[in-house]
């Protein structure tokens, strides 16, 4: 699959922390935002008056992330927090998620934008099980890049070999997972050895700190711009005088590149037409691409409704009522064999069955467990769906937008699983 750079926002990325409880997410995230000088005063100002009422020695970093009054208390983060930053080469949008295993549910719905993740290791404890549980969550959500930061060097005197050993036990584990590149940095968020500037603590060391390394990662093939993809999410019509005939259907890009005058065909009803025009807030433009949101309006008057897709004639998704469906748990009632759920799949809802759980995954080894039908809260497993209406899906791995999906509880309306659609 080949991408055209020109469809990329390069000068953007999204990442996102992961790790057990108490390996630094929090603080590094803190320590990024205060090193490359992206912290206001007030802000500053306010996280130093925190740490002094708290009998902290230092400044904590943490609390620019932990926002909430039971994460301060307790010295965790419980939800999912979102920061913006800048430098000269980028912009990033972080999630700092927990590491709590009861939070399991919080680190998938972080890390499913991202397009990288920072697995924080505690180097007095090594790779433990919550390091490989967020380390394959990662690679099911098809994060393609991992930076692995062996964090709390100072505590371990900086040894080369505590490092090495902890590399190696990854590397190990990692030799089962579909990540295609993976980097390793030893670093001490609390004193900022290798974070932002290179530590001379480290001489060992001969790569480059963190920010860089996030600088330079290079995720221009990781987007795909092939197979065209556009999920209807509103149907515009103003009934004014200005734009009274206007037909417009609203809804962001989920893959591939349209431009006026391409063939589409629209999906289920399978009639087929020409893009007429492509409006965005802005006005007109001559092309559009992921993820932009935009108005297509069509040549023919064509039955186009919310929920329905629009692709290209000659590459179409797979139109069906099965799924196979990878899922993560997370609701604290069991899913059991035969239940019905209301599953949204991009703009589209119906509702479907579980016919059968193929098996769990045992996190630690990535064996399955098969025959244990009852799945509980945080497992993964593979499950087999059928819906009351047809959806347009492609393989997850393929695409990200078009191959996730999420069941909700028919009664509570609680989101109880995320789900990662996987070949036939």
């Amino acid at each position: 699959m080949t991408t055209d750079t020109k469809y990329l926002d390069m000068d953007l990325m999204r990442f996102t922390t992961a790790g057990s409880v108490d390996d630094g997410k929090s603080t590094l995230i803190g320590r990024l935002l205060y090193d490359s000088k992206a912290i206001f005063e007030d802000q500053l100002e306010a996280i130093e008056k925190s740490s002094e009422l708290m009998g902290e020695g230092q400044v904590n970093l943490a609390l620019l992330t932990d926002g909430l009054r039971a994460e301060r208390e307790q010295g965790i983060t419980i939800d999912v927090a979102y920061r913006y930053f800048a430098t000269p080469r980028r912009k990033f949008i972080i999630a700092d998620t927990p590491g709590h295993i009861q939070y399991t549910r919080n680190m998938v719905t972080g890390a499913s934008t991202a397009d990288l993740a920072i697995i924080l290791i505690d180097a007095r404890k090594g790779v433990i099980e919550q390091t490989c549980r967020h380390s394959f969550i990662a690679s099911l959500l098809h994060i393609q890049h991992l930076i692995v930061c062996v964090n709390k060097m100072d505590l371990v005197d900086y040894k080369e070999e505590v490092f090495n050993e902890i590399v190696n036990d990854f590397k190990q584990f990692a030799s089962r997972l579909e990540v295609a590149d993976i980097k390793f940095i030893p670093i001490s968020a609390l004193l900022g050895d290798n974070v932002v500037d290179k530590s001379d603590k480290m001489p060992w060391f001969q790569g480059a700190p963190l920010l860089f390394t996030l600088e330079t990662a290079y995720i221009g093939s990781d987007a795909n711009h092939v197979d065209s993809r556009f999920p209807v999410q509103w149907v515009i019509r103003p009934h004014t005088n200005e734009h009274h005939d206007f037909r417009g259907f609203a809804g962001r890009v989920a893959g591939g590149v349209f431009k006026p005058g391409d063939e589409v065909i629209s999906l289920p009803s399978g009639f087929t037409s020409k893009i007429k025009e492509i409006h965005t807030f802005d006005g007109p433009v001559d092309e559009a691409f992921s993820p932009m949101s935009v108005a297509i309006t069509l040549e023919d008057e064509i039955d186009v409704s919310r929920g329905d897709m629009l692709a290209k004639p000659n590459n179409q998704p797979t139109v069906s009522q099965d799924l196979e469906v990878m899922i993560c748990w997370f609701s604290e009632k069991p899913l059991q064999t035969r239940q019905k759920f209301i599953i949204r799949h991009t703009t589209r809802d119906a509702k479907c069955l579980v016919k059968n759980v193929r098996y769990k995954v045992n996190i630690n080894t990535l064996h399955k467990i098969e025959d244990e039908p009852e799945i509980g809260l945080n497992d993964i497993a593979r499950i087999q769906i059928r819906t009351t209406q047809p959806l347009f899906f492609d393989e997850y791995r393929r695409n990200r937008q078009t191959g996730s999906i999420v069941l909700i509880d028919e009664f509570t309306h609680n989101t109880v699983a995320a789900g990662m659609i996987l070949g036939s």
